[in-house]
């Protein structure tokens, strides 16, 4: 009889033990989806008070100043390796931006010419591209007329009417855009200019900058302050390291393949699937429409061969590529990347849905950081 009980009772500790570990399960969820919930309501919150036009207003004002934060950060690792060789830190912030200049000017030289030549190239057959889709239309719609109950001609007329609205717009606001894009171009190499001013002095002492802002906080925060901007620190670093690897892999690989099928234009298609690519998910098809449509427009068969190179790619970037990069890099579940998409790019664009997934990241960092430190979700048999 004792046997059995001992049984029974090492039996409901099994079982409680599964309550628990699932209770802990069911916790982390509702925790996400506070999290979730709260930065759509602040963000929500924001932007019925209209406080997003002023903030943004502020943050623009500012840039240089992100700029040179950004750059210092970004390079303090190897201006600490230099000085760990004996070269003093104001040397070494010198070598460092010799380095950054020589850098930028190689790739002005070498890269900006030709994509200036090919951005010319497909400026001049828009025109041809419009008529080639007007074209590869009216074919398809000559098949659809047996098609009973259908007026092909009718559908046809509206679309050609828009297609020629559509071009007309363009050729009417190329002219003003291409200044207006002159101008913000120049505006912002002088941003980047005065960023970089900045940053020189700020990775001179940015070692006792960060220290300085410590001293800031009460002293019983600083440990934990620390601690935890390391974190987000060596999270923010492998997101770039990874984010950049595997976007100039895409941009390499796709530019190649471009150009052996014929499109125009590879090196600009290339390096902005390249750019896209940063975006989870959404990137790779809002950075493939452009050289399919121009694919299209050269012949059928160039713009199926310009989509099967893109799903080739995206097919091994996506199962091989990507997974050995960024996995270690953000950690993240692809629902709350994609949820976090959802949110960002539906307040913020394009631009928002480029920096969602490092700023979850980065909540994320927090978040298990005080999990971990007040032990939130631990449980006591």
């Amino acid at each position: 009889m004792f046997n059995k009980k001992e049984k029974k009772e090492e039996l409901n500790v099994e079982n409680l033990n599964d309550v628990v570990s699932l209770s802990k399960k069911i916790l982390k969820i509702v925790y996400i989806l506070v999290l979730f919930i709260g930065v759509y309501l602040l963000i929500k919150l924001t932007k019925e008070l209209k406080i997003l036009p002023i903030i943004f207003s502020v943050l623009k004002t500012i840039t240089p100043l992100f700029i040179g934060l950004f750059i210092a950060w970004l390079f303090d690792p190897f201006v600490k390796w230099l000085s760990k060789k004996k070269i003093k830190r104001g040397l070494g912030t010198l070598i460092t931006y010799i380095i950054i200049i020589g850098v930028i000017g190689i790739i002005i030289g070498s890269i900006v010419p030709i994509l200036s030549d090919q951005l010319n190239e497909i400026v001049k057959i828009v025109p041809t591209v419009f008529d080639n889709i007007k074209g590869w239309i009216n074919d398809i719609f000559n098949n659809l007329k047996n098609i009973d109950n259908f007026d092909a001609d009718a559908v046809k007329i509206q679309m050609f009417d828009k297609i020629e609205s559509l071009g007309t717009d363009l050729t009417e606001s190329l002219p003003s855009m291409l200044v207006s894009f002159v101008s913000s171009f120049f505006s912002g190499i002088g941003t980047f200019i005065v960023g970089l001013v900045i940053g020189f002095y700020l990775l001179m002492s940015f070692d006792n900058a960060s220290g300085l802002m410590l001293t800031w906080l009460p002293k019983n925060w600083q440990e934990d302050t620390k601690e935890l901007f390391g974190e987000l620190d060596l999270t923010l670093r492998r997101f770039i390291k990874g984010a950049l690897l595997d976007s100039f892999v895409v941009f390499v690989v796709t530019s190649i393949g471009f150009s052996i099928i014929g499109l125009r234009a590879p090196l600009l298609f290339g390096l902005f699937c390249g750019i896209t690519n940063i975006i989870p998910y959404a990137g790779p098809y809002i950075g493939g429409i452009p050289a399919a449509l121009v694919g299209f427009s050269i012949s059928p068969l160039t713009g199926i061969l310009t989509i099967i190179v893109l799903v080739i790619i995206q097919t091994l970037e996506g199962n091989f590529l990507q997974p050995v990069i960024m996995s270690k890099s953000t950690k993240l579940h692809p629902v709350t990347i994609i949820l976090g998409l959802l949110i960002f790019g539906y307040f913020f664009g394009i631009l928002g849905m480029a920096v969602a997934t490092p700023v979850i990241s980065c909540l994320k960092t927090i978040f298990t950081f005080f999990v971990e430190k007040y032990n939130l979700l631990s449980y006591k048999n």
